[in-house]
């Protein structure tokens, strides 16, 4: 009985620590590109000023990395980094964190990442 109380004891006390590790950082696509999104009528958006229409499938990511429903975001506005299909839709979409937002430059533009280097290591992209 004393070796439980005391495992329990143990694990109590390293919970705060657990829940103290930091989130870790995500990794984009060298596809992915920024945008502002407002989730009209899903699976109507407006992106970068936009209507355009959610890809079949399409995922949407939280600061949390979770999944969210579109339906959940209507009106709401985002800075996103976001892949499309082939269609031209968006694919999948990942809502930033201040940290990831910060990171500049970012292409908005299919020319733009097609024309810059991108450091995957380092999730930064450089300007020619």
């Amino acid at each position: 009985m004393f070796r439980c109380v005391t495992l329990a004891a143990a694990l109590c006390a390293a919970m705060p620590a657990v829940a103290q590790v930091a989130a870790p950082t995500r990794s984009f696509p060298s596809n992915a590109l920024r945008g502002d999104l407002v989730v009209l009528q899903p699976p109507e958006i407006l992106l970068n000023g936009q209507v355009s229409r959610l890809a079949p499938g399409a995922r949407i990511r939280d600061m949390q990395n979770m999944l969210q429903l579109s339906g959940a975001l209507v009106g709401l506005r985002f800075l996103v980094n976001y892949t499309h299909d082939a269609a031209g839709q968006p694919l999948q979409v990942w809502i930033l964190t201040p940290a990831e937002a910060a990171r500049q430059p970012w292409p908005v533009t299919d020319s733009q990442s097609q024309s810059w280097f991108f450091d995957a290591a380092a999730q930064q992209w450089t300007k020619p």
